[in-house]
């Protein structure tokens, strides 16, 4: 295990160091959604391996008669197409398992997001893939971001249909914006107790500084999750954005090791700190087209507005913080009308 992990660590340093342009081998090919290589490995292992759908790859070994099933574990990457240092962590870490596949303990799908915008170099096509996971789309209903959440949801609940009782949904992600936290995750409130309680567990493993309570979807593939498969799903939130092969893979360490633990059946480590928790205080949803913010573009997530002061105006609606202190995340303005522009949240721990 510990000559795996440091193989797994070394690759990551070397990525690191590479000259700008040269993008590793691994780090292309999952960009590019070709599993053709690590399917090929698992399958010669004796593993069931399917591609149900392009950027989809699902890998599976029956377990042995009279064994328990093992946890099915569900990593998304790519959701948004200029979210590319979750498709290089999670790169490197397949491939070290596909050339030692017996060290894989879990059932495994991976799930390259949105391949057409990676490939564009762009967040989205026509719109925000991680506003797709909804039964009511209105006038998004005929995007390409539609079409594509419609597949990765039939290859999601194939996946997780007849798994056993533990259930992962990972979707790691990249903010768009600086943040108190650097690393933070939204977990679903609907995630049973003993399940969310594991997964906060390993988020602490992962170093993620704080976690975002959720009680109600907006459309994301991680709520999705946990709604309908009862998954312990999470979107998580890895530093900054970067270009793919450029990106500061030391400030997803923490994250990485984590990660190829849970994949490899490693005996959780203690958190070297538990995350702060804090409580969904209100969506700021966009109205119309007046919807204006009273704060910038460049505030950083998780920063502070005492009772009282302005969020945003809406026309003749307007947004005041409630409680005597709560943090801004992710204020966006430029989202379309009807969607979350913004998400006021308030420390519980």
């Amino acid at each position: 295990m510990a000559v795996a992990d440091d193989k797994t660590a070394r690759a990551a340093v070397d990525a690191a160091a590479a000259p700008s342009g040269a993008l590793p081998d691994a780090v292309r090919a999952l960009a590019e959604a070709d599993f053709s290589a690590v399917a090929a490995r698992f399958a010669a292992a004796g593993f069931a391996v399917t591609q149900p759908a392009d950027g989809i790859l699902t890998v599976k070994r029956p377990a042995p008669v009279g064994a328990g099933a093992r946890p099915a574990v569900l990593v998304s990457v790519g959701v948004h197409g200029d979210e590319t240092g979750p498709i290089e962590v999670v790169a490197y870490l397949l491939d070290a398992l596909s050339h030692q596949p017996s060290a894989l303990a879990v059932d495994l799908m991976l799930c390259v997001g949105n391949i057409g915008a990676i490939r564009a170099g762009k967040r989205f096509i026509d719109a925000d893939l991680n506003r797709m996971f909804r039964a009511e789309r209105g006038a998004l209903a005929g995007t390409a971001e539609a079409a594509r959440a419609d597949e990765m949801v039939a290859a999601t609940s194939v996946f997780f249909s007849g798994a056993g009782p533990v259930r992962w949904h990972l979707d790691l992600h990249t903010a768009i914006r600086p943040s108190v936290y650097p690393t933070f995750a939204i977990v679903p409130e609907i995630i049973e107790d003993g399940a969310r309680k594991k997964l906060i567990g390993w988020l602490g493993q992962a170093a993620i500084g704080a976690v975002i309570m959720n009680p109600a979807s907006v459309g994301t593939y991680s709520y999705y999750s946990a709604e309908h498969h009862a998954a312990a799903g999470t979107t998580i939130e890895l530093g900054r954005i970067g270009t793919l092969g450029e990106n500061d893979l030391a400030q997803f360490t923490d994250a990485s090791q984590a990660l190829d633990d849970l994949l490899r059946g490693a005996a959780p480590k203690e958190a070297k700190q538990a995350p702060h928790v804090y409580a969904t205080a209100r969506q700021i949803i966009k109205l119309s087209d007046q919807f204006q913010m009273a704060f910038g573009k460049d505030t950083w997530n998780f920063t502070p507005l005492k009772q009282g002061e302005e969020i945003a105006r809406d026309g003749d609606t307007v947004y005041t913080v409630q409680h005597p202190e709560e943090m801004v995340v992710f204020p966006n303005p430029d989202v379309r009308v009807g969607l979350r522009a913004g998400l006021m949240v308030v420390r519980l721990s």
